[in-house]
């Protein structure tokens, strides 16, 4: 039980760090409110579990192709660079609509969150060194079955924290003044578009590197 609950809170853990899925999920709590900020983390959530699928059938490490890396901090670059500016454009708006909701399906909302996170390249090298070398332990020391106990106990953190997120950012939003609420708008746009042109810049880097 207490190895259940250490991966619970490994779970937790690699969630909670600031990245472009937890800033386009308070944007996305700012605008639709708590179910849509929870169902864009689900979206993110499943690309989480579409990864350490690939990782556990080994298909992964095809993903670290110079090629697929190129294409994937590309297309990141696009999607978090557009995510912040519609972010940034909306904000004036979406402080003005505090009690209400974007009419926003949620589908779009489920979807946007699983983009963002699988072109997210930082995603594929993230759970390569943390599920690859959790996978590679757990077949080592433990019987099969623990990988499983292992890899559910990651997943609910995952999911707490996704949670967690959209009550923060779905439920204060009602709370919190215009000004308040613009002044969020524009932070998330912000770091998106910083995330972005971060993913910008290493793939323009991919892209000239074999010609050294």
């Amino acid at each position: 039980m207490n190895i259940f609950l250490s991966y619970v809170f490994l779970g937790l853990s690699l969630a909670a760090p600031v990245g472009p899925v937890n800033a386009a999920q308070i944007d996305r709590g700012m605008k639709g409110g708590f179910f849509h900020a929870w169902l864009f983390g689900l979206g993110a959530v499943t690309a989480d579990v579409l990864y350490m699928a690939l990782i556990y059938f080994g298909v992964a490490q095809f993903l670290t192709a110079p090629f697929l890396k190129t294409f994937l901090w590309l297309f990141g670059f696009f999607v978090l660079t557009y995510t912040g500016i519609e972010s940034l454009a909306k904000a004036k708006e979406v402080s003005l609509m505090r009690g209400r909701r974007e009419k926003e399906s949620y589908r779009k909302s489920f979807l946007s969150g699983l983009v963002i996170s699988l072109s997210n390249p930082l995603s594929i090298m993230f759970w390569l060194g943390i599920y690859g070398s959790i996978l590679a332990k757990t077949i080592e020391t433990y019987a099969s079955y623990q990988l499983l106990l292992c890899s559910s106990g990651i997943l609910i953190g995952l999911f707490l924290w996704d949670l967690a997120m959209s009550f923060v950012a779905g439920t204060f939003r009602t709370y919190l003044s215009p000004r308040m609420i613009l002044v969020t708008s524009w932070i998330a746009g912000i770091t998106l578009i910083v995330f972005g042109l971060y993913f910008g810049f290493q793939g323009i880097h991919e892209l000239i590197r074999p010609a050294r």
